[in-house]
């Protein structure tokens, strides 16, 4: 029995860092390339000399990371901290652990803010609409699969029972 349960243990220590250094990796990488022009494009409708963002109090940088995401250089640069620490929580199972719950926590809420009129440009500040929403969702999920629902199934499973 013991045997078995150091084993869930292992692989879930190792799913929680690969997961937190996965997200990290991502992230990281998404926003360093939110400030490369190449990989940035202005929307559609957006007329060629100025852009007009509307709602937006800090339109530096504003542009589609892909052509898909809204973004602007402080999403950018949010994107860039919540990747490198990742790729520092991936170092320890607590600091992943916590990592993942606590992204797992925020990104739900900013998936959230995106769908409501009145916050999806977090106050003026970001971007967080469109397609922004669905990808906070699924990093949420995946981050709250490792965070939450793993560790309770270790735990379940590892509880001795009454004989």
């Amino acid at each position: 029995m013991q045997e078995q349960t150091s084993d869930l243990f292992k692989k879930l220590v190792s799913s929680e860092r690969a997961v937190a250094f996965t997200l990290g990796i991502i992230f990281l990488l998404i926003g360093i390339a939110g400030f490369i022009p190449a990989f940035m494009q202005l929307p559609g409708d957006a007329p060629v000399t100025d852009v007009l963002v509307p709602r937006l109090s800090f339109s530096d940088g504003y542009g589609h990371l892909f052509g898909i995401f809204p973004t602007n250089y402080l999403h950018n640069a949010v994107h860039i901290v919540v990747g490198l620490l990742g790729i520092a929580a991936a170092t320890s199972f607590g600091g992943s652990l916590v990592y993942n719950q606590g992204f797992a926590v925020m990104y739900v809420a900013i998936a959230l803010m995106g769908l409501l009129p009145a916050t999806n440009t977090t106050f003026g500040l970001m971007p967080i609409y469109g397609n922004n929403v669905w990808f906070n969702a699924l990093t949420a999920i995946a981050a709250g699969y490792v965070g939450f629902v793993k560790p309770a199934e270790v735990k379940v499973n590892s509880t001795p029972s009454a004989s």
